[in-house]
């Protein structure tokens, strides 16, 4: 019997950046609200955007440069040793 403790749940971001030929993809353990959250803000601050991946990696994206944001699906999965 496995508990929900044993479990970490992560999100593939997409992300298209003006003047870029390849898009910014990784996984985090943030949700879309929030990222979306933080690009309104940084769009009204005329700012930057600030993620991190799931496993620590920041990016400083200009957000008047990002084309698009695309969200995948959440996905659970075990961590440590299951059976």
């Amino acid at each position: 019997m496995t508990c929900d403790s044993e479990y970490s749940w992560s999100m593939e971001i997409r992300i298209g950046i003006q003047h870029a030929s390849r898009e910014l993809s990784f996984e985090t353990d943030v949700k879309a609200a929030d990222i979306n959250t933080q690009l309104v803000d940084a769009l009204a601050k005329g700012g930057v955007l600030s993620l991190s991946d799931d496993k620590g990696q920041s990016y400083l994206i200009p957000a008047a440069n990002v084309a698009y944001i695309e969200f995948g699906s959440t996905q659970s999965r075990p961590v440590g040793f299951v059976n």
